[in-house]
């Protein structure tokens, strides 16, 4: 049998290489939901399997939640039958040394064989662990082998430390929940022990009455209680004169003790507007005995000497002792707390109304809005974009914006959300098309914004969707009828130019006929005239291909076909519309003044529509003309550097010039000032120029006449 050539054991050898590599790419996928040690495993039986490996093994180093871990996998082959622990022992005492110093290829012997070892770090700094492949062929490790190696190892790292990322992110919302139960019970403790502490400051309370009861004849004592008390303490006899009055009550309203000792409590801390009240409640007490205040804790405003109002938290007891009645009152000054509790409320209306602003927002948008995670997975969408799609929120809230996103516009848009995670740009604007839940399809304008997380709220995407379907269909029928509306305006020109097209096709033909008649005398006289003859038919050949040019380019001007772009010469445009034009204009006394600049930039259009829009100007310049007889008529076409890396193309005339109304009106649809006019040329040409990213506009001259002014930029501009 012949030998196979070197090429094709080549191209077989690498078509297996790419068969390896495709299988090994496709091994994540039986990862997902996958532990180390499973990825692991899988990766192992697949080097074994596709490099043909008498065993392959791997240490995995222990990492929070992974415990270190050895495994082997043995070729199923009975020729490279290898024992597990035989193996696990001899490579553990191998790899004792730094693992990054090891060698690239080593050999070893294991009972009877002779193998050959590649080592490949678990991470860029085998932080991971450690693979060995080990072969008895002695080939091994070829070239491609190592290839399929090296990315096996590389995704089975990978494959780990997602699936190590993924076990500390269950772990940590573990350790949440944890935490969480953890509060709840540390919270319903304190709870008891509040409750607790309640109970025992209203044991303290009662002990503190009877102490006072006890030590009500102790001056001693009760120097002590109020000098010492953080509470204002004010005492009053049966009359309601302050009989007591302790520092803190001083420092609290500002009074000195003494000034205020024998008068009336209602009069000095009592605001003007309880005082009445004040004063009613303790008569009716005196006489009555009854009271809604003794032994309750109240809350009420105290005046200080600076005629300030503060809020205060009250408790009256009465003293009992024999005569006549007195009673103490405790306040304590509760600004602060009063401010905390208004800022506490205020916040919270804040945030109820902001809240409540948010959501009427959302919900009553006239554009689609949708929030997701910085995974692109929905958290939220409001009722216009569930209708744009077709899917309720519910079904939203388990996809992800690319879920919907048509496969030709995923890369783009995965591209700017990249970006917009990275920092890289603040927002982006995307036109795109969703898949509907019903198949359909719908064109969105997406402005996509990033809003920045808190400590409690994580950051987030939103996008504002417009529905720009109907737009678009709009615009393909605008497109569909300038296209209709240019070719007719070629069409109208060529009735105009017949006379001229007749001129420039009968000058060659008669130059043919005249040439031909020629040549046969020349071949008819003795001798014949062989050499005035063969001058005689290249002449005649030239006026053909002159007269099959001067057709070529009138099919190409009034053809209807698809626009299409290339650089061209604006000056070569402008000479072959003069030339269809020369007759005509001859005949109608125009005297045609040109100057086309030189080195001038190419163009990048449809050479036929910019043809178009010249011969619009033009003829449009000699209709103007038309009935001027009292001055020359003279027709000015230039060419030159726009100053904006563009060209511009002027066409100056004589005529009747402008008027204000006309010029207002001058580029609308099926405005004329010809009787015999369709008012569509001026319209179209602006629309082609505009579609090749130019401007077409008129000013009028400062003599007689007017002026059309074309400008586009050079070859480097692009178009939609």
């Amino acid at each position: 049998m012949a030998a196979e050539p070197e090429s094709s054991a080549e191209a077989r050898h690498l078509r297996r290489c790419i068969n390896d590599l495709v299988s090994v790419l496709a091994l994540p996928a039986t990862w997902t939901g996958g532990t180390p040690s499973q990825i692991l495993s899988n990766s192992l039986d697949a080097l074994v399997s596709l490099l043909r490996l008498d065993f392959a093994y791997a240490r995995l180093n222990e990492s929070s939640g992974t415990p270190a871990t050895e495994i082997v996998r043995v070729s199923a082959r009975e020729e490279s039958r290898l024992q597990p622990e035989e193996l696990r022992e001899k490579l553990r005492e191998w790899l004792e040394n730094d693992e990054r110093k090891l060698p690239a290829l080593a050999s070893e012997t294991f009972g009877a064989h002779t193998i050959t070892l590649v080592p490949v770090q678990l991470g860029l700094h085998a932080e991971i662990g450690m693979i060995v492949a080990g072969s008895r062929r002695t080939d091994f490790p070829q070239q491609t082998e190592r290839l399929v190696l090296n990315v096996a190892v590389n995704q089975a790292a990978i494959g780990m430390q997602e699936a190590s990322l993924l076990s500390a992110q269950r772990l940590v919302a573990s350790e949440l929940d944890q935490r969480v139960v953890q509060r709840t019970a540390e919270l319903a403790a304190r709870n008891e022990e509040l409750k607790a502490e309640i109970a025992k400051r209203q044991a303290v309370a009662a002990r503190l009455r009877h102490e006072e009861e006890e030590l009500l004849r102790s001056e001693a004592h009760k120097a002590a209680i109020l000098d010492s008390s953080l509470d204002c303490i004010v005492a009053i006899d049966h009359e309601g004169r302050i009989t007591e009055f302790n520092p803190a009550a001083e420092r609290t309203f500002g009074y000195e003790r003494a000034a205020v000792v024998g008068k009336l409590l209602g009069d000095v801390i009592v605001p003007p507007s309880l005082r009445a009240r004040h004063h009613s409640g303790f008569a009716r007490h005196l006489i009555t005995g009854e009271s809604r205040v003794l032994g309750r804790r109240l809350e009420m405003t105290a005046l200080c000497a600076d005629g300030r109002e503060i809020p205060v938290e009250l408790t009256i007891t009465r003293i009992r002792q024999e005569g006549p009645p007195s009673f103490t009152g405790y306040l304590r000054d509760i600004t602060e707390r009063k401010r905390n509790e208004d800022a506490l409320l205020e916040t919270h209306a804040k945030l109820a109304r902001s809240e409540e602003r948010w959501r009427s927002v959302f919900e009553n948008s006239a554009v689609g809005v949708a929030l997701s995670d910085l995974n692109s997975r929905l958290i939220a969408a409001n009722p216009v974009f569930e209708k744009m799609l077709g899917y309720t929120e519910a079904e939203l809230r388990e996809m992800s914006f690319l879920d919907f996103t048509v496969e030709e516009d995923r890369e783009s848009n995965r591209a700017m959300v990249r970006e917009l995670v990275e920092g890289k740009r603040r927002q982006f604007q995307i036109e795109k098309r969703y898949r509907r839940k019903n198949g359909g399809v719908v064109s969105v304008r997406n402005t996509v914004s990033f809003v920045a997380g808190t400590e409690k709220q994580p950051g987030f995407l939103l996008a504002l969707s417009e529905d720009v379907t109907e737009r678009h269909l709009a615009e393909e029928a605008l497109n569909e009828t300038r296209n209709e509306l240019a070719h007719m305006a070629r069409v109208t020109a060529l009735s105009t130019l017949t006379a001229a097209i007749a001129h420039e096709v009968n000058q060659p033909l008669s130059g043919i006929v005249t040439n031909a008649s020629t040549c046969l005398r020349m071949l008819d006289a003795d001798p014949p005239n062989l050499a005035g003859a063969s001058e005689t038919a290249r002449r005649t050949i030239r006026d053909g291909n002159r007269a099959s040019e001067v057709i070529a380019r009138l099919r190409t001007l009034f053809s209807k076909s698809e626009p299409t772009f290339e650089t061209f010469d604006l000056n070569d445009a402008v000479k072959e519309v003069l030339a269809l034009s020369a007759a005509e204009m001859q005949r109608n006394r125009i005297v045609v003044q040109s100057e086309l600049a030189a080195a001038l930039p190419l163009v990048l259009g449809d050479r036929i529509q910019i043809q178009q829009v010249i011969l619009n100007l033009v003829r449009n310049a000699w209709d103007a003309m038309n009935v001027v007889n009292d001055r020359p008529r003279e027709l000015s076409i230039r060419t030159e550097h726009d100053g904006n890396n563009g060209v511009c193309l002027r066409v100056k005339d004589s005529g009747v010039g402008l008027d204000a109304e006309v010029e207002k009106k001058l580029f609308q649809a099926f405005h004329t000032t010809k009787s015999d006019g369709m008012g569509i040329g001026l319209s179209v040409s602006r629309s082609i120029v505009e579609r090749h990213q130019g401007r077409l506009w008129a000013e009028r001259n400062e003599g007689p006449g007017a002026t059309f002014f074309l400008a586009i930029p050079a070859g480097t501009n692009t178009f939609v």
